[in-house]
Order: C-alpha cells, then sequence, then structure tokens
C-alpha cells in the first residue's frame, strides 16, 4: 500500500440527494474499509447528514448554466480543498459497497477509474475515481479557461476527466471486476426481468448506479417509458443499506 493519507470524498449539491446518500455511503464506507481514513461530504446543504461524516463547502467550479452532467465533480481537483493531503477516492452518493475496499489504495497509479460500459473508447465511469489531492488543478484550470469549447466537444464531466487524464499519460482502470453496473450485471435481459428479480453479483465490490433505475427506483420496483427495462422490486440492496 502506497504510504500516503487516505480520504474518502463525496459531493452533495441540490436537491437531487438528500441526506440520506450521504449517511448510507459514510456507514458502508465505515463498515468496509479497515485502513485509516477520513471521510469528507463537499456540500451546500449539510442538514441531516450523520454528524461522524466532515463537512466542507462545495469547491467552485467556473461554468455557465446549461444542462450540469456532473461539471461541478470537476472541484474536487482544486489545489485547495481544507487541509486534505495524501490521495482520495471519489464515490458517487449512489452506489452500493458491497464488499471490502482496502484494495482501492492498493493499486499503484496516480489516476484510477472505472472502465465505462457503454463506450468502447477511452471514456470511464466516474463513480468511483481515485487521484492525489492537488495534483491536477491544470485539469480544472483548462476548464474553466476552455469550458465553452469543452462542453461543446465533451457530453459530460467524467468523458473530459478521462480525456484530460488520458493526455496526461496517467489514466489507468480499476479491476472490472470490482466496480459493476446494475443495469449491465445485474438486471435480467427482456423478457426475463419481467420475470425474475436482479441478482446480486457474486464477486464485485462496489454496485453502480447510473441513469435509471437509481438505488429506490430498484429497491421498489421500477418500468422505463417503452417498458423495455423494467425491473422487479430488488429488496436485498436493503441489506447493504442497513449497515
Amino acid at each position: 500500500m502506497q504510504n500516503k493519507d487516505i480520504n474518502i470524498v463525496c459531493m452533495k449539491w441540490g436537491t437531487k440527494f438528500g441526506p440520506q446518500y450521504v449517511n448510507r455511503l459514510y456507514k458502508m464506507v465505515e463498515k468496509n474499509l479497515t485502513l485509516k481514513h477520513r471521510f469528507i461530504c463537499f456540500t451546500d446543504d449539510a442538514t441531516g447528514i450523520d454528524a461522524g461524516v466532515e463537512i466542507m463547502p462545495l469547491p467552485q467550479v467556473i461554468f455557465e448554466d446549461g444542462p450540469e452532467r456532473g461539471w461541478r465533480k470537476l472541484g474536487i481537483l482544486s489545489s485547495s480543498l481544507g487541509d486534505l493531503k495524501g490521495q482520495a477516492l471519489f464515490l458517487d452518493l449512489d452506489i452500493l459497497i458491497l464488499r471490502n475496499i482496502d484494495d482501492f489504495f492498493k493499486v499503484d497509479g496516480e489516476f484510477l477509474i472505472i472502465k465505462d460500459w457503454d463506450f468502447k473508447n477511452y471514456v470511464g465511469n466516474s463513480s468511483v475515481f481515485r487521484f492525489d489531492i492537488g495534483k491536477h488543478a491544470d485539469v480544472l484550470k483548462y476548464f474553466e479557461e476552455n469550458r465553452f469549447q469543452i462542453r461543446k466537444q465533451f457530453r459530460n464531466e467524467q468523458a473530459y476527466l478521462s480525456y484530460a487524464m488520458m493526455k496526461k499519460g496517467i489514466l489507468k482502470y480499476w479491476d472490472k471486476k470490482w466496480c459493476v453496473s446494475f443495469k449491465r450485471h445485474c438486471l435480467k435481459k427482456f423478457p426475463i426481468n419481467y420475470f425474475k428479480a436482479p441478482e446480486l453479483p457474486k464477486n464485485a465490490k462496489i454496485l453502480i448506479f447510473h441513469g435509471h433505475p437509481n438505488p429506490e427506483e430498484a429497491f421498489k420496483g421500477f418500468t422505463s417509458k417503452f417498458g423495455f427495462r423494467h425491473v422487479k422490486p430488488t429488496l436485498w440492496l436493503n441489506d447493504f443499506w442497513k449497515v
């Protein structure tokens, strides 16, 4: 393991996610990470967040109004994140931690991210990525100075982030078994999904939700507009929320 301070960081802004998402994530991390660490939530509203979570203000990112698409997450690359130092593992609020995550700090590399399942190119999924704090402020600065062009060139923050780290020659991906997609790896294909509930992945460490269904939709049951993405109530999700 690298001899660096270890931090788990997440972000909450606006109204998309309530404080229960931060609290669930915090409890799942405390259960599944044995290494000494800090847990920090960067937010514009700490109401209802567990007292054990360190609260810091959202890092500022210069960008104009428009489709949000995660651009605020680039603020985590700021050269100034309070007194934080060392390595940070960024976790989206809507993930599910299934097993021990110590290994995410035992892999060599300056920047690691999930290889996105929907793209055959370099693009990563930024639900889980690790970086050295303060080492990539240039990526944030370049975005702010070229934000209009970048937002036309890249659909969202994770596409730009992956491209920027690839240009720096440090883009690496997690073991593909560690982070799996609920839609891609748990949900049965049509029409079997109408008769069988999604299955718990056997060896994954973290379960990723992207688009619909989100975790609460999956737990209650969900049907997309045209009916092909039908999800029977996935009750085993509750086993991991109640930690």
